[in-house]
């Protein structure tokens, strides 16, 4: 009866032994398989933050990629990197440059698609903004950031674009002035010129911020005592 009882014991304890190993494995097993889903993601992000922004666009459109990659080679890799566009910061006479993938169709001199956008420093006074609309639409101005950009399909252009709205700004030129102007330096680019106003910027952009805080209008006192009383 006592050695049934031994066995009986023995055999309790050989179960109860096997089950705390194969839990702990289970749960060893369990804790490698969350470390490495938790640890994917990270090596994912980390490894799409140092990838070539080539690979990037290379199912952008056609014109956005062909922007991106002639500007990658001109000025290396870009600062940032989204799905949706690329940045460079203090490239050449621009403080900022940007490749958009989204094409936006523009007709003015000749149909093409704007996709490249470069801006300086530049205070436009608010009675200018009108002509500058009336100019090309694709010359950006913004008064608070004090900034002026060019969007369009190449580098060249845009310099072209920024040039003749300094013109305007300047009252070297009329609206109409500058539009003949820049189409007619686009026909001279493509006979194989290379007219002056697409090579450099033909005016000294501020190095410093222009930009135009305007003045306020409000109560600031009133405003601050109501903020208090919430």
């Amino acid at each position: 009866m006592k050695k049934l009882m031994n066995i009986l014991l023995a055999g309790i304890t050989g179960t109860a032994i096997i089950m705390a190993c194969t839990n702990g494995t289970s749960t060893t097993a369990s804790t490698t398989e969350t470390t490495a889903m938790a640890t994917e993601p990270m090596q994912t992000t980390q490894a799409n933050q140092n990838q070539d922004a080539r690979a990037m666009v290379k199912d952008w459109p056609e014109t956005a990629k062909m922007a991106a990659n002639n500007t990658m080679e001109k000025y290396g890799q870009p600062h940032g990197i989204t799905p949706h566009m690329l940045v460079w910061h203090d490239t050449g006479p621009f403080k900022r440059t940007i490749v958009y993938k989204e094409e936006v169709q523009h007709d003015f001199p000749m149909p093409h698609k704007d996709v490249l956008e470069q801006f300086v420093n530049y205070q436009v006074p608010a009675d200018k903004f009108d002509e500058l609309a009336m100019y090309d639409g694709s010359v950006i101005a913004e008064r608070t950031k004090g900034e002026l950009s060019a969007r369009c399909d190449k580098e060249g252009a845009n310099i072209l674009a920024l040039n003749l709205a300094d013109d305007i700004i300047k009252d070297k030129r009329t609206v109409d002035e500058a539009r003949q102007f820049y189409a007619d330096a686009i026909m001279q680019m493509l006979e194989g010129q290379a007219p002056a106003y697409m090579q450099s910027l033909q005016f000294s952009p501020p190095t410093q911020n222009v930009g135009f805080t305007d003045k306020t209008v409000m109560d600031m006192s009133k405003v601050k005592q109501l903020k208090q009383d919430k």
